[in-house]
């Protein structure tokens, strides 16, 4: 009996307490949140900040199981121990990711109900790119990011199309800081000198970016209130977590930006009033006009003699005539290849009690316009210091200084480029190096029209026309995280965001806007505070996982500036001495503004898992903001999502690794920008010395509400064959009420515009992406990712009467979009033809008594000729890696939707393009009754369907006589446009037509005088492209070798950008460039302008590169 009682004894369980350490296998970081839980029971705990746990069991055999998103989960046997460190392995070929959701929170992928698009430092990375906005062009479905140019230049992102007819850009959030990107990227002293200074994500060090998640959907990006209507952006910086003893990395890389591609400008004409034929005077010398901008002058390259403007003086002080010979590269010559350097030096460390990591950055830039540059200096620091078992102290600054010591503008006025492009083609660019006229330096600038006023020499503008820039930022956050229990938690942080930045113009005497020079300085500053907290209970009750959250936030932003410039076209005092001292007091223009805005709010979320089967996901926050009146002040969204994974309930296929359905519904609150509730006086110009007060032109409206953004979303996730196979689809609704903006009033008013509520947009679109682990044998790996994404956005309402939104104008076209319409339409003023169908002319253009085209007058007699949305957009990453080396590819295709050139715009109505040339009518330089009978059979073609026109500059475009001017040279500039002109009786009826098909009637008008400017389907074009954005070859240095030097790894990269670039416009034009926002003279808070390129005349450039990375 006692030898049974003591088995029984022996045998019986024993209470024990277990200790010990989670780790990654990864990299031996501890794991802080790991899910432990006794198998079988409902006891269960968490890892504390350091991956340590303490569990205590009632039975030494129990088993203790260890799950953490991300990683594979383990089971592992008491066996009577107290101390048992666990090493959990990355669950590599699983979908159960780690995602950084709203307000930081790290959920597992599989959980969210919603979309969430997400890239790692590593792809961000491989391909050094001075804004790390245009690393994920093409990696993220729903989402478009377009650049304006070179380093330093703005880039906008757009997630999931139009929402707002006023702003769309995302919030951007790093390490739980909001960053406010609205810096006001276009500034504008002096004529035509519109410089892109860069938008305020440009100010984020690449280099310090671990990873990016884009909230895209209302459901993801609710809890961050009214600025994420339009989406979230979540950086996250690196850390010091992965070093376990001190270690230090230095990276540098070298890119080399070669232009390859300009405009197709022709070669063949110098420039002049009207061109020649080849029947030159018996001489050989012809009269050239080099003071002509828009026009046609000799033949190139025939032997031909001239007196040009650098032409040698004989004994007598008279010019010696010489050859007129083509200079087809002087764009190419002018410019230079761009050199921009990266290097980076951190320093990391972390332990039980102190995580930090220090990292400087230091970029420099040389731009392909010369004298152009931008610097970037960067210093970084994160910490995490843990206080106590159960308390945490951490902080990220970031320091950031930006500056240039000149940016060139990107307008026609001051833009180098541009007006290299304008020398004349006669002309050898590299003469005019020397750009000050002997004895005149300082005073006037050489040009080829010998200082007249129409042409401005190249290097002139870039080194006489200075827009320099200094912006320091400073943003970063404290936080303390306490532990209370091992269910309840709590964070306090505090995060600020602040820039200072000046810009200064110097444009030296002679420049054609600003003959007598100009000066000015803007200051601008701007600082947002924001202190939030959060509180948070986890608790697993059976089967189900709870996870509820509350917390608040208060928010201040303080911004403004002050102007000080000469007016346009005035003019300094003393030439070349760039003070305010030395504008005079009546040429002074002063300016200053000063804003302020607060919002306070509440938020909560909750999380109910079920079997990690289905998670229920709610969320709700208020907003209080200063810029609304106080009965709309308050406004309240919520949100809910569901995710079911269906191959958790039921055993399908041992293939099918994950079958997910998710489903989202939210509502997002917007307010407006400050001060838009009451008029007040503003200061006007002086009256004859008097000051002057006066209201404003635009009435504001003391009753404004918050606009409303309703979001529905589906989706579904599918993971094959253990996930090498995957795919994810989802399908949304987008509604979006009262928006907030000014609609037009009659003049009759005595306003221009109102402050308004008005309107619905309703947007539709679908996003799909897939992927495949294609090769995964031995050495060789192989992934291949591609994404799709198609947006539509409709205006459904519009209220007071409205029938059309205005976005933009320009000329007689314009994007406006009418009730019930797609936003992106492109329309033109209508092209007079004959109306009447029994007319043999049924549509026929109607020309004027001069034989030139007419547009309908009528306001709202538009016509639409494009639409600038994409039919779709995709994007596809490839990796292939074999043993230590990885080749990576991507491409980004943009199909369908149109755009406006302001480039070619305006180059062909100076008749510059060769385009311009190429589609000039007449076969065979047919004329009479051949040429008529030509045209009336290809009416379709070459009459009805809009701007042909027959003839051109000499007999080999189709040219036809105009006269002849003696000595044998006959002036060949007769061009016609094909159509009718009307006959009228007395009461102004029509009762017949002149045919303008090349008889005898036919009224000729010279070339120069011909091109349609007004209109804007002449200039439009196909907006589609495809990019190879990047390519890269890396290898990672054998451990042995480098371990022998005292490196613990070292890896290199050579790689390319934009390699490959076709676009079906074929015009030397990046439609990408067609999609950005337009700044104002003094900001960046300006309507959805897109659709329409403005004069982006830079070549496009093949950059090519290095890196090395070495870690200590």
């Amino acid at each position: 009996m006692l030898l049974l009682a003591g088995n029984a004894l022996a045998s019986a369980p024993v209470e024990v307490t277990v200790t010990g350490k989670v780790t990654s296998a990864d990299d031996g970081s501890s794991l802080p949140g790991v899910n432990i839980y006794l198998k079988g029971t409902q006891v269960g705990t968490i890892t504390d900040a350091d991956g340590k746990y303490s569990i205590t069991a009632s039975d030494n055999n129990a088993v203790i199981v260890f799950s953490y998103i991300g990683y594979t989960t383990q089971e592992v046997s008491i066996s009577g121990r107290t101390a048992i460190d666990v090493v959990l392995q990355p669950n590599t070929e699983s979908l159960d990711e780690v995602v950084v959701t709203a307000l930081g929170i790290k959920r597992d992928e599989r959980s969210l109900g919603y979309s969430v698009g997400r890239v790692n430092g590593n792809d961000l990375n491989r391909i050094p790119q001075e804004n790390v906005l245009n690393s994920l062009a093409g990696r993220v479905p729903g989402v478009t990011i377009s650049s304006t140019g070179g380093p330093g230049s703005s880039v906008n992102m757009v997630i999931r199309g139009a929402k707002s007819l006023t702003n769309n850009q995302p919030l951007f959030v790093v390490d739980g800081v909001p960053l406010n990107n609205s810096i006001q990227n276009v500034s504008a002293i002096g004529s035509d000198n519109r410089v892109d200074y860069g938008n305020a994500i440009a100010d984020l060090n690449p280099d310090n970016i671990e990873s990016v998640s884009v909230l895209k959907g209302g459901a993801a990006a609710a809890l961050y209130g009214s600025r994420a209507g339009n989406g979230v952006v979540m950086i996250t910086t690196k850390t010091g977590a992965k070093a376990k003893k001190l270690t230090v990395n230095v990276s540098t890389n070298n890119t080399f930006d070669v232009p390859y591609k300009f405009l197709d400008f022709h070669d063949k004409y110098a420039v002049g009033v009207r061109p020649y034929t080849p029947d030159a005077n018996p001489s050989g010398v012809l009269t050239i006009d080099e003071g002509t901008v828009a026009g046609v002058g000799p033949r190139l390259d025939q032997g031909y003699k001239a007196i040009q403007w650098n032409s040698p003086v004989d004994a007598d002080g008279n010019k010696i005539p010489t050859l007129l010979t083509s200079h087809p590269n002087n764009v190419k010559n002018f410019v230079r290849t761009g050199i921009t350097s990266t290097n980076t030096v951190s320093v990391s460390n972390s332990s039980d009690q102190l995580t930090y990591r220090l990292a400087y950055t230091n970029m420099s830039n040389r731009g392909i316009v010369p004298n152009s540059d931008l610097f970037r200096n960067t210093l970084d620091f994160n910490t995490s210091l843990k206080i106590s078992n159960n308390v945490r102290f951490s902080t990220n600054v970031d320091f950031t200084r930006s500056n240039s010591n000149n940016r060139p503008a990107g307008n026609r006025g001051t833009n180098p480029i541009q007006w290299a492009y304008y020398v004349s083609p006669h002309i050898d660019i590299r003469d005019m190096k020397n750009y000050w006229v002997k004895g005149k330096e300082g005073l006037q600038q050489l040009t080829q029209d010998d200082g007249a006023g129409e042409y401005n020499n190249p290097y002139f503008l870039a080194h006489e026309v200075n827009n320099s820039f200094v912006r320091d930022r400073v943003y970063g956050n404290v936080k303390l995280d306490w532990q209370i229990t091992k269910d309840i938690s709590v964070f306090g942080r505090y995060s600020l965001d602040t820039y200072k930045e000046q810009r200064e113009t110097k444009i030296a005497n002679s420049y054609t806007g600003e003959p007598r020079g100009a000066y000015g300085i803007i200051d601008m500053d701007r600082l947002e505070r924001n202190a939030d907290f959060l509180a948070t209970y986890k608790k697993d009750i059976g089967q189900f996982h709870l996870s509820v959250s509350a917390g608040g936030n208060a928010m201040h932003q303080n911004y403004g500036g002050v102007s000080n410039a000469s007016k346009a076209g005035t003019g300094l005092t003393v030439p070349g001495l760039y003070t305010i001292q030395n504008i005079p007091q009546a040429n002074l223009e002063y300016s200053s503004n000063r804003n302020k805005k607060s919002i306070y709010s509440i938020y909560g979320t909750s999380t109910l898992g079920y079997k990690d089967m289905v998670y229920l996901d709610l969320t709700a926050r208020n907003d209080w903001s200063s810029t609304l009146p106080p009965e709309s002040r308050s406004y309240f969204y919520p949100s809910a999502s569901l995710s079911v994974l269906v191959n958790e309930m039921v055993h399908i296929s041992d293939d099918l690794s994950m079958l997910k359905l998710r489903a989202a519904v939210s509502k997002v609150g917007n307010d407006t920008q400050p001060y838009q509730l009451y008029n007040i006086l503003d200061n006007y110009a002086a009256w004859d010395g008097t000051p002057r007060l006066g209201k404003s032109s635009n009435i504001l409206t003391s009753n404004l509400k918050p606009e409303m953004l309703t979001t529905s979303e589906f989706g579904l996730e599918l993971g094959l064959f253990n996930n090498r196979v995957r795919f994810e689809g989802t399908y949304y609704k987008m509604d979006s009420r009262n928006q907030i903006f000014s609609t037009a009033l009659a003049p009759s008013s005595g306003f221009e515009s109102r402050k308004i509520n008005s309107g619905l947009l309703v947007s539709k679109g679908i996003e799909l992406s897939a992927g495949a682990t294609v090769v995964e044998n031995g050495n060789w790996r192989w992934d291949v990712n591609v994404n799709y994404s198609r947006n539509r956005t409709k205006l459904m309402e519009l209220s007071g009467g409205d029938k059309f939104y205005t976005f933009w104008t320009d000329g007689k076209g314009g994007s406006w979009t009418y009730v019930g319409e797609e936003i992106g339409d492109l329309y033109d003023a209508k092209l007079v033809t004959v109306e009447d169908k029994n007319s043999p002319y049924y549509g026929y253009p109607l020309l004027d008594d001069e034989g030139s085209w007419q547009s309908v007058s009528a306001g709202d007699t538009k016509n639409k000729i494009g639409n600038y949305n994409p039919d779709f957009l995709m994007g596809m990453q490839s990796t292939l890696s074999y043993k230590a080396f990885t080749l990576n590819l991507s491409f980004d295709w943009r199909q369908g939707g149109q755009f406006i050139s302001q480039t070619y715009r305006y180059a062909e109505s100076d008749l510059k393009t060769q385009r311009w040339l190429d589609q000039l009518i007449n076969p065979g330089n047919m004329t009479g009754d051949a040429l008529r009978d030509y045209l009336v059979a290809n009416a379709d073609q070459d009459i009805k369907n809009g701007f042909h026109i027959v003839g051109g500059p000499g007999p080999e475009y189709g040219g036809h006589p105009l006269g002849d001017l003696g000595d044998g040279v006959t002036l060949n500039d007769g061009v016609f446009n094909p159509g009718v002109i009307a006959q009228y009786d007395a009461d102004g009826n029509i009762t017949g037509y002149t045919e303008n098909l090349g008889g005898p009637d036919t009224k000729y008008i010279p070339f120069a005088d011909n091109y349609p400017w007004s209109f804007m389907k002449p200039a439009m074009f196909d907006a589609s492209f495809i990019k190879l954005r990047e390519i890269s070859l890396g290898y990672q240095l054998p451990k042995t070798f480098i371990s022998s030097l005292g490196l613990q790894s070292a890896s290199f990269s050579l790689y390319a950008r934009n390699l490959m670039l076709w676009t079906k416009a074929k015009i030397g034009v990046d439609p990408e460039l067609a999609f950005q926002p337009e700044g104002n003279q003094q900001g960046n808070n300006s309507p959805f302008k897109q659709g329409i390129e403005r004069y982006n005349v830079n070549p496009w450039t093949v950059s090519t590169g290095f890196k090395l990375s070495l870690t200590f």
